[in-house]
């Protein structure tokens, strides 16, 4: 019941973010009744301001509440921010994009014996993460990871 209405909040976030120059990395809406909460997080090249906060939150709220998007009486929180330094990623553009960078990787089966991986995300072409760890070069399949965030380091 609820994927539906995520997907469609995203289709509207996307539309808004787009014509702003921004991303949405993901849409999420937790919990249910007054305590309902809907968390967006934008993104762009060079990393998202206040402002871009701001001009999303006001721009989606006023949308979805002038379509009435999320029934019910008691409303819901909207929060919008960076996904921060150790963002998800889940998309294939997102492994594009972040080539290069040291992630971590968990995976829904094993990969030449393992389902965590932590390396330097090399490239993603036809499908295929390449990553290169301390021990040696993985590929792995998009579609049997599970959860994969940037690493940050200190």
């Amino acid at each position: 019941m609820k994927q539906p209405l995520v997907d469609k909040i995203y289709e509207i976030a996307d539309r808004l973010a787009r014509a702003a120059g921004l991303d949405i990395v993901e849409v999420e809406l937790l919990g249910g009744g007054a305590a309902r909460l809907l968390r967006v997080y934008i993104d762009k090249e060079g990393g998202v301001s206040h402002a871009d906060c701001e001009l999303i939150s006001r721009e989606l709220g006023a949308e979805l509440d002038a379509g009435d998007i999320i029934p019910g009486e008691a409303g819901y929180h909207l929060e919008v921010s960076s996904p921060g330094v150790e963002r998800k990623l889940s998309r294939p553009r997102d492994f594009e994009r972040f080539a290069g960078q040291k992630v971590k990787i968990s995976l829904r089966e094993p990969v030449d014996g393992a389902k965590r991986y932590e390396g330097v995300l090399t490239s993603f072409v036809d499908g295929i993460v390449m990553l290169e760890t301390p021990d040696k070069p993985v590929a792995i399949p998009f579609d049997l990871i599970s959860k994969a965030n940037l690493k940050f380091e200190w």
